[in-house]
């Protein structure tokens, strides 16, 4: 029989996988939205994350946690501008990710999202002076080696996965300075776009139906849907990050761009040639000794905290 704290472990590695499958399944829904342009899509998915989060506050009853935070980020106005810029890049990341898979890039998507722990650290190092550790250093030079070859014998830079890696590794940075709940921080962000969303569609939009398409009921709910894709990965991530250890989380972030490297290649027939797989691999490599030094890292550090409590 489990223990609790087993059964928590298990609840939170169960929903960080749930939250890291649908996200890597994530480019099949922008690929059904047909009839609508990407910059259509990313207006609907900032306005409908907006009301699906306010809703399932209200229905959770944690309208005064959306409350409390937002008072605090009004009281200092510092945190505040993180949070609008934090608002700003997410935008840019949904609409490189949706204006990618619409573009039939969704190989260069995976990428993006496997170099963005590597763009994280380095952006680590610049902004908050973290330290490197000799394997973090030749992953780093692997991951650079791969992003080369890509670059050389394809022939374009790959330009898309490092907005994509670049704007969500930003993004975590200034999540990271304002220590706002996952919940109710994408109630707010969504908050501070849906204005100009909405004046998007009211400006760009000749006639109503293009607004909201009434006589297309698959466009309709596709677009609706677009509040439900994006915030249930997150309560996942949210329930599962609360659970589990971050060296779980850190193994289990690579599920999503595996994920849309097959569906780019199996499903969607992208190019994927031998260039490409050399290219992966160095990358694939960077990635396991960076994850591994991760990992002792987080585990001496939990000896030197288990150390502290036990000397006290």
């Amino acid at each position: 029989m489990r223990t609790p704290e087993e059964s928590e472990l298990r609840l939170g590695g169960w929903a960080a996988f749930g939250a890291y499958f649908l996200w890597g399944i994530l480019p099949i829904y922008w690929k059904w939205i047909t009839g609508a342009t990407a910059e259509e899509i990313l207006a609907h998915r900032i306005i409908w994350s907006f009301v699906f989060m306010l809703l399932v506050l209200g229905v959770m009853k944690k309208m005064t946690l959306l409350k409390k935070d937002f008072t605090f980020l009004r009281k200092n106005r510092t945190k505040m501008a993180i949070m609008i810029s934090a608002s700003l890049v997410i935008t840019v990341n949904w609409y490189m990710f949706i204006w990618a898979v619409d573009h039939d890039h969704v190989v260069q998507a995976s990428l993006g999202y496997y170099i963005n722990p590597l763009v994280s650290v380095l952006l680590g190092i610049v902004f908050l002076k973290e330290k490197l550790s000799l394997l973090q250093i030749v992953s780093f030079l692997l991951a650079t080696v791969g992003v080369l070859i890509m670059t050389f014998h394809a022939g374009t830079f790959p330009w898309i996965s490092l907005i994509l890696a670049f704007s969500f590794g930003t993004y975590g940075l200034l999540k990271k300075k304002v220590h706002v709940r996952a919940m109710t921080g994408l109630t707010i962000e969504t908050a501070f776009i849906t204005p100009a969303a909405l004046l998007y569609l009211l400006a760009f939009n000749t006639s109503p139906d293009r607004l909201l398409p009434l006589g297309d009921v698959r466009l309709l709910l596709l677009l609706l849907g677009t509040g439900i894709v994006t915030a249930v990965p997150l309560l996942l991530f949210a329930a599962g990050a609360n659970r589990i250890s971050l060296a779980m989380i850190g193994f289990l972030q690579y599920i999503a761009p595996t994920i849309m490297l097959f569906i780019g290649t199996l499903v969607y027939d992208e190019p994927f040639n031998a260039d490409d797989l050399a290219a992966f691999v160095m990358i694939w490599i960077s990635l396991v000794l960076f994850t591994g030094s991760r990992t002792k890292r987080l585990q001496r550090l939990e000896h030197k905290i288990i150390g502290k409590h036990l000397a006290h």
